[in-house]
């Protein structure tokens, strides 16, 4: 009985440490919860003490410092693999592969504690001038080590068990925030794409090509239309695959291009093998926007743009390319720090964390460079 309070103590307290190294944000709860496993600590002390002197002994010190010493000498050998093997915590959605990582470290706990522990109580009895005695290494080694596989075994199902509620407590509270920023995007592009100034020049080119191309004002009015759907399940629809992203960029590019069709020349370069994979709606808009906001609407010269996809490795790489932006400050220049773009690179952080980043390059001799990168999932 004495033994399974024991397990339950040091279980608890390494557990609490646990949560303290894993620098997770101080709350009242936990800091209840902590005071209240060392309070079980002592009390798991005091029957040990209480054990100790039934036995008709007296020295009350001697369980104070053998449980006081050995749950903190487990406690610092069970904290310093998990420190140095934090990394294994990818393979939690493989538990036995995570289980087999952490038992890498079993033998050398097992030989550790008994070195350190009974090292501890020999100079401390040294000290007081007294002799400690206990059975033969052997046996020693024997019942140790059943003792702290037992701990350590149930130490790493507690921990597997707070570290992927934890995982999955991140994860909702990234879906959250995903669902939130995505909506707002929703009437950010609403209100972006289809501002009155959008919307007139659009109608506009396509109420002249009335009277010379119906067929191609009619395209140009279904291209329209398109747009403003998908920009309206935005919402509903967090991911598209990239071919469907595709097509809508060929539609808001042809739109631009019929506008600017004296100024500007777009070429293509994307990886058709990659359609099936997984990228945010409306990802690379943003990009294309500011392109023609900053640049093609400001400069006489004409205007070459590049919209690339291409794979690396396991990631995907989203790019939009001038060759006469410039990143600089001024009110001729391409900033980074438009409504569209930064809520682009808060749907990513909030979508794939620090997997996927968005950065702008300023070329040479011209030109900026837009670019997503997020993990290739198809």
């Amino acid at each position: 009985m004495r033994g399974h309070h024991q397990v339950s103590a040091v279980i608890r307290l390494i557990l609490a440490i646990q949560i303290v190294n894993s620098r997770l944000r101080p709350h009242p709860s936990f800091v209840v919860s902590v005071c209240g496993w060392i309070g079980f600590l002592l009390l798991m002390i005091g029957v040990a003490v209480q054990d100790y002197l039934r036995s008709g002994r007296t020295a009350v010190w001697e369980p104070i410092f053998w449980d006081g010493t050995s749950v903190i000498v487990i406690a610092g050998l069970f904290v310093l693999p998990r420190k140095i093997m934090r990394d294994s915590d990818r393979f939690l959605a493989q538990p036995v592969q995570w289980a087999i990582v952490q038992l890498y470290w079993l033998p050398l706990l097992c030989g550790g504690f008994v070195c350190v522990e009974f090292g501890i109580r020999h100079a401390f009895y040294a000290l007081l001038g007294l002799e400690y005695r206990h059975e033969g290494w052997g046996n020693v080694f024997l019942y140790e080590s059943t003792k702290i596989t037992l701990f350590y075994c149930g130490y790493v199902t507690v921990l597997f068990g707070a570290l992927s509620f934890r995982a999955l407590a991140s994860e909702k509270e990234r879906a959250e925030r995903s669902v939130a920023l995505l909506r707002r995007a929703q009437l950010q592009n609403l209100t972006q794409q289809v501002q009155p100034h959008f919307l007139f020049n659009a109608l506009n080119t396509i109420s002249s090509l009335m009277y010379a191309d119906v067929a191609r004002a009619d395209s140009m009015l279904s291209k329209l239309a398109e747009i403003l759907s998908a920009a309206v399940d935005l919402g509903r629809e967090p991911e598209n695959s990239l071919g469907r992203e595709m097509e809508l960029l060929r539609s808001y590019a042809d739109l631009m291009e019929e506008r600017f069709s004296d100024r500007v020349e777009i070429a293509w370069q994307v990886d058709e093998r990659l359609f099936g994979c997984k990228v945010p709606a409306f990802g690379m808009q943003p990009m294309l926007e500011n392109v023609f906001k900053h640049t093609v609407e400001r400069k006489n010269c004409r205007v070459r743009i590049t919209i690339s996809v291409r794979r690396e490795s396991e990631t995907l790489v989203l790019a939009v390319e001038d060759d006469a932006g410039r990143l600089a400050r001024g009110p001729d220049a391409v900033t980074d720090g438009g409504v569209g773009t930064s809520n682009l690179r808060e749907r990513l952080a909030a979508r794939y964390g620090e997997q996927a980043c968005f950065e702008l390059t300023q070329l040479a001799p011209a030109g900026v460079r837009s670019e997503i990168r997020l993990p290739c999932v198809s």
